[in-house]
């Protein structure tokens, strides 16, 4: 009798454990546990000091890689994003979106702060050396190359439109693949976005952490 009972519990807990499974699939891609953490030092927003990744803990955190005179993918990517923050009511205010501007000989810190303050409050300009900039690209296998020109139309720049996520203690959990896309999930993108401001990372520990 009790196996019976053992086996009636659970064949009746499947279905629920199912369902529950099916509740954590995001909406992006889950990179948790194949990319590194977040690791940078460059000059932010808005007056040029100095930022690294801890400034950023208990945060929720985007990275992108983007120039100010991008005339399209940039500022595209930028009001999709601004547009699933604004799907994300109250947990907004614990996300931050990193604008690394992969142009930086045009893009000084009073250009890039001009430009991120466009999108909303959670946006953040950063801006490195080019040794900082390789790094991070080769961090997390980003591609960018510049041609500089005196002819506004010849100065070329291209780089990745893909879009790192980071939970509050800096762990690579998400890419995000389709805000330049002209069918991006803005909603898919919000609710993930809720989520990981309102998981624990790395059990109670981890939590702690990232409001120290």
């Amino acid at each position: 009798m009790r196996r019976r009972a053992f086996i009636g519990l659970l064949a009746a807990a499947l279905p629920l454990a199912a369902a529950r499974a099916a509740d954590q699939v995001w909406h992006d891609v889950d990179v948790t546990g194949t990319s590194p953490s977040l690791d940078f030092v460059m000059q932010g927003t808005p007056f040029g000091q100095t930022r690294t990744q801890f400034d950023y803990r208990g945060f929720v955190t985007m990275m992108y890689l983007g120039y100010t005179f991008c005339p399209d993918v940039c500022p595209l990517t930028m009001q999709n994003v601004a547009a699933a923050l604004a799907k994300t009511g109250k947990a907004a205010k614990h996300i931050r979106f990193l604008f690394v501007t992969v142009d930086p000989n045009r893009d000084t810190i009073p250009v890039l702060k001009a430009y991120v303050a466009g999108f909303g409050p959670e946006f953040v300009g950063l801006r490195g050396t080019p040794d900082q900039l390789a790094a991070l690209a080769k961090r997390f296998h980003l591609a960018y190359s510049v041609s500089p020109s005196s002819d506004p139309a010849k100065y070329e720049v291209t780089h990745s439109s893909a879009i790192y996520v980071f939970d509050r203690v800096g762990n690579a959990r998400l890419l995000v693949p389709s805000m330049a896309s002209q069918k991006p999930d803005i909603d898919g993108l919000a609710a993930d976005l809720v989520r990981l401001t309102t998981e624990r990372p790395e059990g109670w520990f981890g939590w702690l952490r990232s409001l120290v």
